[in-house]
């Protein structure tokens, strides 16, 4: 059995490096994710003028709290929708005035529901571009309270506005409903924030009340990157790690864990050990052996713990005995690249039955031989699982921008040969 580290969490990672400069005392954070997204947040909040320093291998120091200045020069966000959309709330509480851009394909990606409920709180905030795109002007401060029912699950918007709440000493009354994933939640709750949480029905009420003491400085070691540990266990599960693999001192937040909840529903052999948790973050280990799966029909309500892993359920798909069907993910056409139609449109070029719906797909799974080029439009995820299923014996699969992987998960590619 192969043991596996993954790089830290992404999602975990852009918090830290916003909320960090928020506390009162030095926060140190070790393992922060290295690839470029993560790296755009961390030279945003460089330009507002938070110092980031290097402490040994892979940690990093930041000193609060820091007053934000506003930037000489536009913030360029990269690839990343997630500092766009969580620095648009941060910036909303402060004082000042920046304009958040990024590269071609997230000028694309929509920001009008994380723009609305600010405004409507009393940011001003004004689209450069195209409505509901970057670029955006964006000038915080004089907020009101915020009170906003999220039109669907999301934690990028439910984070926006508790960034802003924190930042522009305001109170926050959110309800979202459904379960997203609460990565924010559990960080300010480990900083001290007074945040409650009630479960409503299917939903979830959160509401930030006003720190009555200073936030607590982080002290954390983010834990690997689920999502990044998924693609190795279904290399595993699809017999490309020989007896199987173990991922080691992965975070096991329950809101990103639904593919193992698929990957068990269709046969597949799992198993999850506890080490403990980091700023209130469960980490563990993940053991996957090679095992026939069999088709599946996804229920719509397990989707928003899954959208990141679709790509690759996709490809196991494809393997797997009978049909799989995808429904509930409409989301998925808002990411990086149209996933539902960048999905389908290359399993057809491989050669798999594929169905292509308007909020998902119906994958014909296979044991044939799949050959093709896949065009990844840009997107990384899509780079990655179709790498894992171009590794397996018969496949011969090109993969068109293999450097789109760098924004997630540099050295991937290296990893990939020596397993």
């Amino acid at each position: 059995m192969q043991t596996i580290s993954v790089p830290g969490d992404k999602s975990i990672s852009h918090r830290a490096l916003m909320l960090a400069p928020l506390a009162h005392g030095t926060s140190r954070i070790t393992g922060c994710a290295p690839g470029a997204d993560v790296a755009s947040t961390a030279e945003a909040m460089k330009s507002l003028g938070v110092e980031i320093r290097e402490v040994g291998d892979s940690g990093l120091e930041i000193d609060g709290p820091v007053r934000l200045v506003s930037p000489a020069a536009p913030i360029d966000c990269g690839n990343s929708g997630t500092t766009a959309r969580l620095l648009t709330g941060l910036i909303a509480g402060q004082p000042i005035t920046a304009t958040l851009d990024g590269d071609e394909s997230l000028r694309r990606r929509p920001m009008g529901r994380v723009v609305e409920p600010l405004r409507a709180a009393g940011a001003a905030i004004e689209e450069r571009g195209e409505p509901g795109r970057l670029p955006l002007a964006v000038s915080g401060g004089g907020l009101r309270a915020i009170r906003y029912e999220l039109p669907v699950a999301g934690a990028q918007l439910k984070s926006a506005l508790l960034f802003a709440g924190l930042g522009g000493s305001v109170p926050v009354a959110v309800f979202e409903p459904g379960h997203s994933r609460d990565h924010t939640e559990r960080m300010l709750l480990a900083m001290g924030a007074p945040l409650k949480m009630e479960e409503v029905g299917n939903g979830r009420r959160l509401r930030l009340d006003l720190p009555e003491r200073p936030l607590r400085p982080l002290s954390l070691h983010v834990p690997g990157d689920f999502s990044s540990a998924a693609f190795w266990i279904a290399l595993a599960v699809l017999g490309g790690c020989g007896s199987g693999a173990r991922l080691t001192g992965v975070g096991l937040n329950p809101g990103r864990t639904g593919f193992l909840r698929v990957l068990k529903a269709m046969g597949a052999r799992i198993h999850t050990t506890s080490a403990g948790e980091s700023a209130g973050e469960p980490v563990g280990d993940i053991e996957a052996g090679p095992l026939e799966v069999k088709g599946l029909k996804l229920p719509a309500e397990w989707m928003p713990e899954l959208l990141d892993e679709i790509p690759i359920i996709a490809c196991i798909a494809s393997r797997a005995v009978g049909i799989t069907v995808i429904r509930g993910a409409s989301e998925l056409r808002l990411k990086e690249s149209d996933r539902i139609a960048t999905l389908c449109s290359n399993m057809s070029a491989l050669g798999v039955k594929c169905v292509e719906l308007d909020d998902g797909m119906e994958i014909v799974g296979s044991g044939a031989p799949r050959s093709g080029r896949v065009r990844t439009e840009g997107d990384h995820r899509i780079a990655m699982a179709f790498a894992i299923l171009g590794t397996l014996p018969g496949n011969d699969i090109e993969i068109d921008d293999r450097a789109c992987v760098d924004v997630s998960y540099p050295g991937f590619w290296e990893r990939l040969a020596e397993i």
